[in-house]
């Protein structure tokens, strides 16, 4: 870490504190030469993979595109902004967790379905009429069936 005042690359830490519920480090550190004293911040980096669509063009990672979708399936359904975000967060956090630079947006759109599937069935299935483009009644009842029909 280079001083701000000197800009020596020689300098200790004197203290070291969790902060923000443990999602950063602040550290008090001295300059070797100078001997100021400075407060610096570290956080993790946790980069979210690229989304490659079907047509095989990729595009970052969207958080907002997905809690749109999702807020969408969820629109007048009986969940609370905390489920909502939770939900997100663990789609996000098992994206990251994959350790993939890339992920099909098939895997996204999967996830997305599968969390919402837990949390509010009929936002499931509005969510996959849209995502797998149900052409009429019959795939809407056979989706049913689906959730109906007893876990193997």
């Amino acid at each position: 870490m280079h001083c701000p005042f000197c800009r020596a690359q020689d300098t200790k830490v004197t203290d070291s504190r969790l902060v923000a519920e443990g999602g950063q480090v602040r550290r008090r550190r001295e300059c070797l030469h100078c001997g100021e004293r400075f407060t610096t911040f570290e956080a993790a980096e946790l980069a979210m993979p690229r989304v490659v669509k079907q047509d095989g063009t990729f595009q970052p990672f969207d958080d907002e595109k997905l809690r749109r979708g999702m807020l969408r399936a969820l629109e007048k359904r009986p969940v609370s902004i905390e489920q909502t975000d939770a939900a997100l967060n663990h789609i996000k956090n098992k994206l990251r967790a994959s350790g993939e630079r890339e992920v099909a947006s098939k895997v996204v759109g999967e996830l997305v379905m599968e969390t919402l599937k837990e949390l509010d069935q009929v936002a499931y299935v509005r969510f996959a009429s849209v995502y797998r483009s149900f052409k009429d009644i019959e795939e809407f009842r056979r989706e049913l069936d689906k959730l109906q029909a007893p876990a193997s």
